[in-house]
C-alpha cells in the first residue's frame, strides 16, 4: 500500500488493504474516526444476512460475543497498522490475548455496533487496547486486548 487513506471514513475495501479478513469473517465495515496510536473507532452494521444467525439462534438471533470480541480486534489491527504502517505488507497481527471481557447486552440484526479501542501500551511489537462495543451509546461488551505483530 503506497498511501493511507486519512484516518477518518475509511471504507471496507480500504480496511482489507490493511488486514487479511474477509467475508464471512470481516466485522467490520468502516473506520470513523482515528487519532493515530491513540484511539479508533469503528462501525459493523448487524443484519439478518450475517452467516452466523442461521444457528445462533434460530428464532431468536443473537451475535456471539466471540464475534463481536473478533469486530474489536479488526478495528484495533487497523489502528495498529496506522500506527505502525512499515509493518503494512509484511507482517500479520493476531491476537495474544483477552482480559476483562464482559458481554452486557445482546446484539440482534438492525443493531449498529459501535467499536471504540484506546492504546493502552505498546512495547516492541506486543499492544494492550481497553475496547468496548456499543450499541445507541450503551456498553454491549468490553474486554482488554492484547495484539502481537508477527
Amino acid at each position: 500500500m503506497s498511501e493511507l487513506p486519512a484516518p477518518e471514513n475509511i471504507d471496507v475495501v480500504e480496511i482489507m488493504k490493511l488486514i487479511p479478513h474477509r467475508y464471512p469473517f470481516i466485522m467490520v465495515d468502516r473506520i470513523l474516526t482515528m487519532d493515530v496510536g491513540n484511539e479508533i473507532v469503528g462501525l459493523k452494521n448487524v443484519t439478518i444476512n450475517e452467516q452466523f444467525f442461521q444457528g445462533h439462534f434460530p428464532g431468536k438471533p443473537v451475535m456471539p460475543g466471540v464475534l463481536i470480541l473478533e469486530g474489536l480486534a479488526q478495528v484495533g489491527c487497523v489502528m495498529a497498522f496506522y500506527a505502525n504502517p512499515e509493518a503494512i505488507g509484511e507482517k500479520l497481527v493476531f491476537f495474544a490475548g483477552i482480559d476483562k471481557a464482559r458481554f452486557r447486552k445482546p446484539v440482534v440484526p438492525g443493531d449498529q455496533l459501535i467499536y471504540k479501542l484506546k492504546l493502552v501500551k505498546q512495547k516492541r511489537s506486543i499492544l494492550i487496547m481497553e475496547a468496548k462495543a456499543y450499541v445507541d451509546d450503551a456498553v454491549v461488551a468490553e474486554a482488554e486486548l492484547m495484539a502481537s505483530f508477527s
